[in-house]
């Protein structure tokens, strides 16, 4: 009977109920569970397998180049780095609030881990998140402007929950970066969160996108409903280096 009722339950794609009916129904059959607490059970299954399926597909779909948390961050190592506020951002309160939040600082000083963290706790909490940076979005704009699909793409981009864009200042932008960002921090302004990480204080934006009155027509938005966190001080990654050759 039991392997009839998973071949059903497989039918009605509900693989969550069908592998967990086996132990549910040894459970119920010890006595363990009343009638009414083995349904709970076999519908928590259920609910579990499908959360965590939608998790790993939007994790896939965010295109993070790597994954971290914050409690894999060392806080201890900067002690500069506002951790209460930065475990805040963590909870993706702000996300919720479509609020944004620049990282600034130097190579090395983990804005990149603390932004990817964000994005993982963002997507545990069931919103979308998209990484990209400062160049790749400005070519795919400008790719999609060639081939008349740039509408589409900008719209794409303006609908996803929270939309994390590394390195502005890392690379030589083409020319018409500026308006490209500007259009799609325009999209998304008090709609969708934002994380910009940068070396360059906001200041030289004008210079590093080349266009003055779109980058400040970019940080006035940007910047309205923004934590600013400017992170100083030693690079991690070369005291992790540092360590390993000390170790090796």
């Amino acid at each position: 009977m039991s392997a009839e009722i998973e071949k059903q339950l497989r039918m009605l794609r509900l693989s969550g109920m069908a592998a967990s009916l086996g132990p549910r129904l040894l459970q119920a059959e010890k006595g363990d569970l009343t009638h009414t607490e083995f349904l709970e059970l076999l519908i928590a299954d259920e609910m579990d397998v499908r959360r965590d399926r939608l998790f790993e597909r939007r994790l896939k779909k965010a295109k993070l180049p790597f994954v971290k948390t914050l409690a894999e961050f060392d806080f201890t190592f900067n002690r500069k780095i506002p951790k209460r506020l930065v475990l805040e951002l963590g909870t993706a309160k702000f996300v919720r609030q479509s609020e944004d939040l620049l990282l600034i600082g130097p190579s090395g000083v983990g804005k990149s881990h603390i932004a990817i963290a964000l994005a993982v706790a963002a997507i545990t909490a069931g919103h979308t998140a998209l990484h990209t940076s400062t160049f790749d979005l400005v070519g795919d704009i400008a790719q999609a402007e060639a081939t008349g699909e740039k509408e589409d793409l900008v719209k794409t981009l303006g609908g996803i929950d929270l939309l994390l864009i590394e390195d502005l200042g890392m690379k030589r932008l083409p020319s018409g970066a500026a308006e490209y960002l500007l259009e799609v921090i325009y999209r998304r302004y008090e709609t969708r969160s934002t994380i910009i990480t940068t070396n360059r204080p906001v200041e030289d934006w004008g210079k590093v996108l080349g266009d003055a009155a779109a980058a400040g027509a970019i940080l006035d938005r940007f910047l309205h409903h923004a934590e600013v966190i400017a992170i100083t001080g030693p690079s991690y990654r070369l005291h992790q280096r540092k360590r390993r050759a000390q170790e090796s």
